[in-house]
């Protein structure tokens, strides 16, 4: 397939059926139905200031993260430049009970959640397997396995349902993630059951280097009626859009409606990771295309259109995302390398037998490297140290057999 074939087909995927409230020019064009979830939106400036600040804030952090890993500071980081829209106007749809099932590129949905800004690099340093505390702030951490957060998010659902909550289940994946078994799994489950379940796909045109038409030779959104799933088309770089689908997504869900598919259709600008060279698989001109449809500039010039977005309110903002970026690289930097043993701690709950001789074992091996001192994060020899810390404990070996966590 050609690049030029490529692009036919994707420029035809993003015009079919798609909810629009501005257009590529800032302009408004929303419908009645449209701007019924969008009337708090408009009685409230501030809030629509705030989705601008949301946006400019991603990108800068994003930049940010990516500058760390050229520098050797992360071991990697999947970029989100473009999908700032899909992200920040589905995140401020959310209550804080709804409880967020994310794949490795939904930075944004996580600062809207209140994850703290060094959280969001601890996994891309290495120096963890869980960047927050998912409780905390109702959002699992970053999934890696593509697709699997979709089953996690209609379980959760599930529960919610049996509990007979009106809380909700979101879950972001992109559009590589559409062939998986375990995505499909999850349609089915939910539809079955009609799970208080959100799915967002995220279509940003690429599975790394293969493109989604490829993949797919119809509108993905096309699919969800297969399993039964009401779907919608949205435009992914129209922050009100999203904001407004999604809210009548969580209101059907919330009141008894069951699930829905929605799909984001928006461009991934940068590379799939920073691991990834785009220019080898991506004809320019594509991207040039989608620049002009930026999701922050179209935001910017609807908000200066209504007097909104003022000089000092323009730079004010620059001033958060500046505060932020430098709040993240030195969050980063003052990060340090857990002992080596720590990879033992909370693998479950209580005690474990077998755990513990594999943790003594692993300290004996470190000791080897050792020239005359203990190896970094090595307990005496003997000593095993108990789960959750660093101090040697009597490590018994008749510990009761936790379940897992």
């Amino acid at each position: 397939m050609t690049p030029s074939t490529v692009d036919s087909r994707a420029e035809t995927r993003t015009t079919q059926d798609v909810v629009q409230v501005l257009d590529e020019t800032g302009e408004r064009h929303g419908s009645a139905e449209q701007d019924r979830w969008l009337e708090g939106l408009d009685a409230d400036p501030a809030l629509a200031l705030r989705l601008y600040e949301d946006m400019v804030v991603v990108r800068r952090i994003d930049a940010e993260a990516t500058a760390l890993q050229r520098q050797g500071e992360l071991a990697l980081w999947p970029p989100l430049l473009g999908q700032e829209a899909a992200q920040i106007g589905s995140g401020r749809a959310l209550r804080t009970d709804d409880f967020v099932f994310s794949s490795y590129r939904e930075h944004a949905v996580a600062y809207t959640r209140g994850v703290a800004l060094v959280d969001l690099v601890r996994v891309w340093r290495g120096v963890t397997a869980s960047g927050w505390d998912p409780y905390a702030v109702n959002m699992a951490t970053p999934q890696v396995i593509i697709g699997a957060q979709t089953l996690h998010a209609t379980g959760y659902a599930m529960g919610v349902q049996n509990d007979g909550a009106d809380s909700v289940a979101v879950a972001y994946l992109g559009d590589g993630a559409m062939s998986q078994g375990d995505v499909n799994e999850a349609f089915v489950f939910a539809a079955t059951y009609a799970a208080p379940v959100v799915f967002l796909c995220q279509n940003n045109q690429w599975a790394i280097s293969e493109p989604v038409t490829l993949q797919s030779t119809v509108p993905l959104v096309d699919r969800a009626a297969g399993f039964g799933l009401p779907g919608v088309r949205v435009d992914g770089n129209d922050v009100l859009a999203v904001l407004a689908v999604t809210r009548e997504a969580l209101d059907r869900a919330r009141t008894g409606g069951g699930p829905t598919f929605i799909e984001a259709v928006t461009y991934r600008m940068g590379p799939h990771t920073t691991a990834d060279d785009p220019t080898r698989y991506r004809d320019p001109a594509e991207l040039e295309t989608w620049a002009g449809r930026d999701p922050i500039a179209r935001y910017r010039t609807y908000l200066t259109g209504l007097g909104l977005l003022t000089e000092a309110e323009e730079a004010r903002v620059q001033g958060v995302a500046d505060q932020a970026a430098a709040e993240l690289r030195a969050g980063c930097i003052a990060l340090e390398d857990p002992s080596a043993l720590t990879i033992f701690d909370h693998v479950y709950a209580e005690p474990h037998a077998a755990l513990a001789a594999e943790r003594a074992a692993y300290a004996q091996y470190l000791e080897g490297f050792a020239d005359g001192d203990e190896a970094p994060g090595v307990d005496a020899p003997g000593e095993v140290a108990e789960p959750g810390t660093d101090e040697p404990g009597t490590g018994s070996t008749d510990a009761p057999t936790g379940g897992a966590r």
